[in-house]
């Protein structure tokens, strides 16, 4: 009987462990976890990245409002006298998709500080261009203007002044604006294309007078 029961306690010592189907399930179960977290870890990755463009574009759109409001309320009034500000420069010319005018750049855009600028959709992007203002006709060839990208794919730009047209007229907003003196108000508007997240509250400054 002795004999028995040892035989029975042999027998019964492989029941104790895992049998192939139990293995398979736990080699199974593991595999569907390792596919969820990978799955999950992918999507967190991609909702990261969305995260991080959204805000690289709203971090450039904030920047260069700011960039225009330091601008247009920067703007030089002068008087068109000097061939320098007889050949176009020193006045404020405008119409509903460029902007020219003389004022003072911001810190880090050029080494100069008073420039003739100009703001104009090229390409598709909103530009700055500029160059230094000069109050004589240079002896050499002009300098060449500097290019600043603002926005990158703008499908249109708007631009309005408020102002009196005459002064015998109310002030209202204008499609076009010339003259040595600018308008009381400029108002930038940018149209992104269908789809595009972006969104651009209109950017309404009050010039320098």
């Amino acid at each position: 009987m002795a004999e028995n029961a040892a035989a029975g306690r042999f027998r019964a010592g492989p029941a104790a462990g895992f049998t192939l189907i139990e293995i398979l399930v736990v080699v199974v179960v593991v595999g569907l976890l390792v596919v969820g977290l990978g799955r999950g870890v992918r999507a967190a990755i991609s909702l990261w990245d969305a995260q991080q463009r959204r805000i690289a574009q709203i971090a450039e759109l904030d920047a260069s409002a700011r960039v225009l409001r330091t601008l247009l309320t920067g703007i030089a009034v002068t008087s068109a006298v000097g061939p320098a500000d007889a050949g176009g420069a020193g006045a404020f010319h405008g119409d509903a998709s460029r902007l020219s005018f003389t004022g003072d750049l911001p810190t880090g855009l050029g080494t100069t500080r008073r420039a003739d600028i100009t703001i104009v959709l090229r390409g598709g992007n909103l530009i700055l261009t500029w160059t230094p203002h000069l109050h004589e006709i240079p002896l050499g060839p002009p300098p060449r203007p500097t290019d600043t990208e603002l926005v990158a794919h703008v499908k249109q730009l708007e631009i309005a002044y408020w102002g009196s047209p005459a002064p015998d007229q109310p002030a209202s907003w204008q499609a076009r604006w010339d003259g040595p003196a600018p308008p009381q108000l400029v108002r930038i508007r940018l149209v992104f294309a269908k789809g595009d997240r972006r969104r651009w509250p209109d950017l309404i400054v009050a010039s320098a007078l």
